[in-house]
């Protein structure tokens, strides 16, 4: 429960069931994601593997960073002093290592 408050239930925008319904399905959604992160890709690193969502969001999620294109591919610049660019790199990479489900 703490993580999904975490993730956004702890303030639903609207009075009408409609509109709590649908944010409280983003909400799920981000959980499951959150979750599936750190058991896919950052199972073994000490520091993500339990984290919560607010430390996962300031160290992964929130990175500084510049999205840049050059010769038709896109590249992504991390800030040299940021601590935990090693951890975003070993999550990429495994990630886009993962075969497709065919």
């Amino acid at each position: 429960m703490r993580t999904n408050k975490a993730m956004g239930l702890h303030n639903l925008p609207s009075k009408p069931f409609t509109v709590n319904q649908g944010w409280m399905l983003a909400a799920n959604l981000a959980a499951d994601l959150d979750a599936w992160l750190r058991l896919l890709a950052l199972h073994d690193q000490d520091e993500f593997a339990d984290a919560e969502p607010d430390t996962m969001r300031f160290r992964i999620y929130h990175l500084p960073a510049r999205l840049t294109a050059h010769a038709r591919r896109r590249h992504i610049r991390l800030a040299p002093d940021w601590p935990w660019a090693a951890a975003f790199v070993l999550a990429w990479q495994r990630l886009t290592g993962l075969t497709a489900v065919t």
